[in-house]
């Protein structure tokens, strides 16, 4: 979701919160975010590695995930912390059983997609903010922000032993293809022509507004997450029926997303670091409860 501050119109029947409520919302939320996340991945990465058949495996995964936190933090797409905390869940996917390709190939696609998509969000704020005469600041994506997108896929061989490897795949598909979604839709969305409209009500208001839609930013988060899904088709051979679960996952924590940034972050409950890790979950558990009853 975007952080564009909400509109100044209430929202059923009630104003905007002030800019110091929502900053403090958003630091504790993160916060929280991160206190969930790193630890649970950090524990999960240990158990994996007991389980790892190969010290050549184990050390080409650390290596995998130290490159990614190089490049990421190489082209200024995250600080250094954000950096560190995407390489801890880089090597929980690396780590996590798949066949025949890494789960890190998913996970690399999102990762495309999404830089790509916020580099052309950034040259069109840019440009903005040249023609109002004002230095844009680009500080990358904080570590919140990286455990709230990929924290809840990077778990997602947990779910093996309960549910099975192609459900637990699914899932993590379902996570990474709803961060894509968003990504897309928020960064591609603002190009369009005409004015977004809120989801449940329809009213028009400004580019970027939290749970605002847009017919080419619904369509591009679509093929993000298609994308995703053809990526971890290949990567982990899922069955049509399992891709087509996933899918359906990521595109209901996409609605979800949107939804709760209509009634919740706009009013500065929730703030976005954690509308986009509960998303993540919700698409997770959408596609582990459908494929529950799949079977």
């Amino acid at each position: 979701m975007s952080e564009t501050p909400p509109s100044n119109g209430a929202r059923f029947g009630s104003e905007p919160q002030p800019a110091t409520t929502r900053l403090a919302a958003s630091d504790w939320q993160s916060r929280t975010v991160l206190l969930l996340v790193v630890p649970a991945a950090a524990v999960y990465a240990a158990i994996q590695v007991l389980d790892v058949p190969s010290n050549r495996l184990l050390a080409a995964s650390a290596l995998l995930s130290l490159l990614f936190a190089a490049l990421v933090y190489a082209v200024r797409a995250a600080g250094m912390a954000a950096a560190l905390t995407g390489a801890l869940l880089a090597f929980c996917y690396a780590l996590t059983p798949a066949y025949p390709h890494s789960p890190l190939w998913p996970l690399a696609a999102m990762l495309v997609l999404t830089l790509g998509a916020s580099r052309i969000g950034r040259r069109r704020k840019a440009a903005q903010y040249e023609a109002q005469g004002r230095a844009e600041l680009h500080h990358g994506r904080s570590a919140a922000q990286v455990a709230a997108n990929i924290g809840a896929g990077a778990l997602a061989g947990a779910l093996i032993n309960s549910q099975g490897m192609v459900l637990a795949h699914a899932a993590l598909l379902a996570a990474l293809g709803e961060a894509a979604a968003d990504t897309l839709a928020s960064e591609l969305g603002q190009l369009a022509a005409a004015p977004p409209r809120l989801l449940l009500t329809g009213q028009r208001v400004p580019p970027g507004t939290d749970g605002a839609v847009s017919i080419p930013g619904t369509l591009a988060g679509f093929a993000g997450a298609a994308a995703v899904a053809a990526c971890a088709c290949w990567a982990f051979a899922l069955p049509v029926w399992a891709t087509a679960l996933g899918a359906g996952g990521a595109l209901f924590g996409f609605l979800a997303d949107t939804v709760l940034g209509q009634l919740l972050e706009r009013r500065g409950w929730l703030r976005n670091d954690a509308v986009n890790f509960i998303s993540t979950l919700f698409a997770m558990l959408f596609t582990v409860a459908l494929g529950r009853l799949h079977h």
